[in-house]
């Protein structure tokens, strides 16, 4: 096993771009027939603040957090995921998903608090318990 400890950071994973087009293939697959995911002539005139900006499906999000840790421990390495979606993500944003070690188990999993975010500020919050290969 690698070894980590409290406190260690996971290495962070970017998507420099969150395309508008990935949001509306991704409405496609999901069958999510949601506009604010491919029209930003009707997210503007909502009253988040958004602009014309389309709104990413969460989705699309937790992929990316799901991205940081498979490139970290392994394709295989999650044991258990939980995420919250408390801000919006929009067309256009470069993000960031990060991570940080809070706990390692007798068993060998560990717990990590991760997190999304734009600019230092947080997006989407979760925690994952993982396992890394033998």
């Amino acid at each position: 096993m690698t070894e980590v400890k409290v406190g260690d950071e996971v290495p962070p994973w970017e998507m420099p771009c969150v395309e508008r087009a990935r949001m509306r293939t991704m409405a496609a697959i999901l069958r999510d027939p949601n506009p604010i995911h491919w029209d930003p002539n009707l997210v503007s005139k909502l009253p988040l603040g958004a602009g014309e900006r389309t709104i990413n499906q969460g989705p699309l999000g937790l992929s990316y957090m799901i991205n940081m840790l498979h490139e970290w421990a392994g394709p295989a390495c999650i044991r258990r995921i939980f995420m919250t979606f408390p801000k919006l993500v929009l067309s256009e944003d470069a993000v960031t998903a990060r991570g940080v070690v809070t706990d390692v188990n007798s068993d060998g999993t560990v717990v990590c608090d991760i997190w999304l975010e734009r600019d230092g500020d947080r997006l989407l919050e979760g925690n994952a318990t993982i396992a890394f290969p033998d």
